[in-house]
């Protein structure tokens, strides 16, 4: 289903428009690229979020993180020590 949409745009969305109008699309053409990619972007970053939750409370990762972060202060200290 097809659906009209208008809007006012200010300069900014209209130098954004632009920049996709330069490329060879027509305002529908970038204004639904545009959408797509905003969601796409809302998309990964809720996916990120929830994974890096999922992480926070897993006890194993929580271990492991633990372990590499025990690691790395070692080398630094090493590191630091050579210096």
């Amino acid at each position: 289903m097809a659906r009209t949409v208008q809007a006012r745009l200010d300069d900014h969305s209209e130098r954004d428009l632009a920049v996709l109008r330069n490329e060879g699309r027509s305002d529908s053409e970038a204004i639904r690229l545009a959408l797509h990619e905003a969601a796409e972007r809302r998309r990964r970053k809720s996916a990120l979020r929830l994974e890096a939750e999922a992480a926070a409370t897993d006890p194993d990762d929580l271990a492991e993180a633990l372990r590499v972060r025990t690691e790395m202060d070692a080398l630094s200290a090493a590191w630091t020590d050579a210096g």
